[in-house]
């Protein structure tokens, strides 16, 4: 098993990982691209607190509401275009579109997919986990080999900045033809409409 988040995005790799293995099952874990990018903003801010803000990093000109695709926290969240490069090395069947939000909201649910799709044995339940009111995020119970409960690291469950509504409702505009495409594609409506 090989995980990097970058991966996915990144034009060469799908014919790389084609190279080394036709077979490759690939998980792919998306989450509303709205989301995603003030998520990824929010962690630039947290180790650079003087970048501009993200409503001025959002658009090209603000006034016409051109939004600016060559910032990679927009570019990234355009998964049609990203996964129009991985469907020319592998068929969508050895790749499983896993939604970030029901990873969040039904742990055990989500993974149970996974563990269909890898061929595995269903052993992971609602009973390994439990909701972390702090982070926001679910927590394995226990996690293997240790005595203690595993949650996610001091990056994850940050709270987001407030963001003007009026861009976020424009992102939603922009990314809403691409998103009707990632569903097409993947035959799975993940509902960030």
């Amino acid at each position: 098993m090989e995980k990097t988040p970058s991966y996915f995005v990144t034009r060469e790799a799908p014919a790389r990982i084609s190279a080394m293995s036709k077979d490759t099952k690939l998980i792919v874990v998306v989450r509303d691209p709205v989301t995603r990018a003030i998520s990824d903003y929010t962690q630039t801010l947290s180790k650079r607190p003087d970048i501009p803000t993200f409503e001025s990093l959002t658009f090209k000109n603000r006034s016409t509401g051109l939004i600016d695709t060559s910032w990679s926290a927009i570019q990234i969240g355009i998964y049609a275009k990203h996964l129009e490069h991985w469907l020319r090395h592998f068929p969508v069947g050895q790749m499983l579109f896993v939604s970030g939000e029901r990873l969040i909201s039904d742990p055990a649910g989500e993974l149970g997919r996974v563990q269909d799709f890898l061929g595995l044995k269903r052993i992971i339940t609602d009973k390994h986990f439990y909701f972390n009111k702090t982070k926001g995020f679910p927590c394995l119970k226990k996690a293997e080999g240790s005595s203690k409960p595993h949650c996610l690291g001091k990056t994850k469950g940050r709270t987001h900045p407030e963001i003007d509504r009026e861009v976020v409702q424009r992102l939603r505009e922009f990314y809403r033809p691409f998103n009707l495409k990632f569903y097409q594609m993947t035959g799975h409506d993940f509902g960030w409409d």
